[in-house]
């Protein structure tokens, strides 16, 4: 089982296209985002709601509305997103099993087995904490800066044409 959820994955994909590198109008409907990256659409609506929570989306009303970022995409960190969608959940739940070694008197475990931080616990929070640092560190704009250098240089185009042609108001 993994730590960021497919939730997250599906999120960030989806907030790529809110950018200004893909799309010009910089917003989308949930319905249209979530056929577009073959997401159902209940749940990309639960996350959307989420980031929208979280301060990371805004929500337009009318014909055309939908959601756009809040925020530049420069000033929203992968970790503002992973910690809306899954919230701030630990890497590891230390069960403090220290005491409970087969050897040690059970109504009367040494001091010393459970004294201090748990030596695995220790470890267990520095990589949590190294881990949220370097999620701090990734904006959404590195990421679609990174896509687009991946993508031919029609795809943005491509995307805006097709959300264009989505909808009632947009002809669809």
């Amino acid at each position: 089982m993994s730590h960021i959820s497919a939730g997250v994955e599906y999120g960030i994909h989806c907030l790529l296209y809110l950018t200004p590198t893909f799309n010009q109008r910089r917003e989308a409907s949930v319905r249209d985002l979530a056929e577009l990256q073959g997401v159902p659409h209940e749940f990309l609506a639960k996350l959307f709601t989420k980031l929208a929570k979280a301060g990371l989306l805004v929500a337009s009303e009318g014909a055309r509305g939908g959601f756009a970022l809040a925020r530049p995409a420069a000033d929203i960190t992968v970790l503002d997103i992973v910690d809306a969608i899954d919230g701030q959940k630990s890497l590891f739940d230390c069960r403090e099993i220290r005491s409970r070694c087969a050897i040690f008197d059970p109504e009367n475990p040494p001091a010393w087995s459970s004294r201090g931080v748990c030596s695995i616990h220790s470890v267990m929070l520095s990589a949590q904490q190294r881990m949220r640092e370097e999620l701090a560190l990734w904006t959404l704009a590195d990421l679609a800066a990174r896509t687009t250098e991946k993508a031919p240089a029609s795809y943005p185009a491509t995307v805006i044409r097709w959300l264009d042609g989505r909808g009632p108001a947009r002809g669809a």
